[in-house]
């Protein structure tokens, strides 16, 4: 689902079908970005003081975490929430640099391809910028007529356990179509792959003290998805890990590192003239292979900063006084493809957060945050 013609069909799934996602929101904080930006978001950027290139793309990051923290925004009066706002927008920031050395894409790194079975959708977008990394690819796709899409699914969900159990560090890459609840192209739903990673993760060596597969760390992983609705799906993805490790009682240590292409509610597109190219991914290879000097490894700080920079004059045009970009001008809003990074949070993380917050110590949080 990453074509222009079903985005309306598409777009009435995403309340149907997506769990993971936060509880409608409180008056105080508006449902949607667009609300948001109109709303609360110009006094919390005041607040904030940055760059405006360096709050649109933290902006809808606040907007979601507010979304899942609504009923104790609610609580405070209007001044106070614009402050919390703006102190939830200093802490994304700060886990964005905590998160930035994360590869993606680098010397020793094994990267999992699934593209969907379309012929125009080549191995090569993946194995070629992998191996120019000194990364070792391999890619699932369906593609010879005895194939199944069961079948290579099937493939996919085991070398991503055999990846989850795995000392050495992987990165999965998934091409192609999607909703909320699944990558459409092989109909894996979110369940099916939470399943693949805890079942590989408990394989791995106990941490000291633990009893044998009772510890779950999926750190070194990086999971990217470049379908529609791609934020919804790592969402839900994201939640199976942590409720499936509480409801079995084992201890999750860390949450992978995830990066959607789509951001929350959003469809994606492809270049199809020639070849089928996901945007995401396009603008990753036209940054980090087809130009030069090429990095020693990709990293998470090249995704959120300059591949983020890249996408968003999807459907948008940059406001200039001078050469410094002061804003920018909506020119065609179903173009707009905004991609998110999701990334770990430990304990400190989330105790930081609840003080932000004014939430007991005990208070539920989740394991993971979007940092835009």
């Amino acid at each position: 689902m990453i074509r222009r013609r079903v985005r309306v069909a598409a777009a009435l799934l995403v309340a149907l079908a997506a769990p993971g996602r936060a509880a409608e929101p409180d008056a105080a904080i508006p449902a949607t970005l667009v609300a948001f930006q109109q709303d609360l978001s110009p006094r919390v950027a005041a607040a904030v003081g940055w760059p405006a290139r360096k709050w649109t793309h933290i902006e809808p990051a606040v907007h979601a975490l507010a979304l899942r923290q609504a009923a104790s925004l609610a609580r405070l009066d209007p001044a106070a929430r614009v402050r919390t706002l703006a102190a939830l927008a200093e802490f994304i920031d700060r886990r964005r640099a905590a998160a930035a050395e994360i590869p993606v894409l680098g010397p020793g790194r094994a990267v999992l391809g699934l593209l969907d079975p379309n012929p125009d959708l080549d191995p090569k977008m993946v194995t070629v910028i992998a191996s120019a990394y000194e990364a070792t690819p391999v890619v699932f796709k369906k593609d010879a007529a005895d194939e199944t899409i069961a079948g290579v699914a099937a493939a996919f969900l085991a070398a991503v356990a055999d990846a989850a159990a795995a000392p050495t560090p992987a990165t999965i890459v998934v091409l192609g179509h999607g909703l909320p609840t699944e990558i459409q192209s092989y109909a894996i739903r979110h369940e099916r792959l939470a399943d693949a990673l805890l079942e590989g993760a408990a394989r791995r060596p106990a941490a000291a003290g633990a009893g044998p597969g009772t510890t779950i760390d999926l750190g070194h992983l990086v999971l990217v998805c470049d379908d529609c609705f791609s934020a919804d799906f790592l969402v839900n993805l994201l939640t199976d890990v942590e409720t499936r490790c509480r409801d079995r009682g084992l201890t999750l240590v860390s949450q992978p590192a995830c990066v959607a292409g789509t951001n929350h509610g959003r469809v994606g597109f492809a270049d199809v003239a020639g070849k089928f190219v996901p945007h995401f991914w396009k603008d990753v290879i036209e940054l980090y292979f087809i130009r030069r000097p090429r990095p020693r490894a990709v990293l998470l700080r090249n995704i959120f900063e300059n591949v983020d920079f890249m996408m968003y004059g999807y459907g948008r045009t940059p406001i200039l006084d001078g050469a410094t970009i002061t804003g920018w001008r909506l020119v065609d809003p179903d173009a707009v493809q905004d991609p998110v990074t999701f990334v770990p949070l430990d304990e400190p993380g989330r105790a930081e957060l609840r003080t932000i917050l004014g939430l007991p110590a005990d208070a539920p949080l989740d394991s993971w945050l979007d940092v835009g």
